[in-house]
């Protein structure tokens, strides 16, 4: 059976955090969906400024979580701050928390996790700035290259990428993880 993954991003999300585990799990054979607040295209953030343009699969409107067997969060300043005002993408989130579904994030992106309450008593990582934000949702922050806690995987910034690869791509061929939870 194929994997479908859903990667969870607006503009402004840290391009290679989208693009380098997109590749990575295409790579394995997996089918990949970029979700969104809109559709059409999303713009990436490079280097200090905007930069490439990514089709978008679906809505977040029209995307179900029970499609998919893991969902990915990139980072950036912009994308996170944006999608945690979302309350359809919260809801999108948490849903695969509650099926105990793999769930990544990198940089910034735990920001969305943070406003979906799903961090209490996890241990993980992130971007040195959120680690307050972190630990004050309840969460157990480590400065760690890459952090896993009963499938949820978690690295700091894209210097991190080849380990939060390895082990996104890791839990999402074990599956579901009973511990998992929201």
């Amino acid at each position: 059976m194929n994997k479908r993954i859903a990667i969870l991003a607006t503009d402004g999300f840290e391009e290679s955090e989208l693009k380098s585990p997109k590749e990575a799990m295409e790579n394995e054979g997996f089918i990949v969906e970029i979700i969104s607040e809109k559709e059409g295209k999303i713009k990436a953030w490079a280097d200090g400024n905007w930069s490439n343009e990514y089709a978008v699969d679906k809505t977040i409107e029209n995307a179900s979580s029970s499609d998919y067997n893991a969902l990915v969060l990139p980072g950036g300043v912009i994308n996170p701050d944006k999608l945690r005002r979302n309350e359809n993408a919260l809801k999108f989130v948490k849903h695969f928390f509650e099926q105990k579904k793999p769930v990544a994030a990198i940089c910034h992106g735990p920001q969305v996790l943070i406003s979906a309450e799903v961090v209490k008593d996890r241990k993980m990582t992130s971007f040195s700035s959120i680690k307050d934000d972190l630990i004050n949702a309840g969460a157990n922050w480590v400065d760690e290259e890459v952090v896993v806690d009963e499938g949820f995987v978690t690295s700091r910034n894209p210097d991190d990428l080849p380990a939060f690869n390895s082990k996104l791509i890791e839990e999402i061929k074990e599956g579901k993880h009973e511990l998992q939870h929201a």
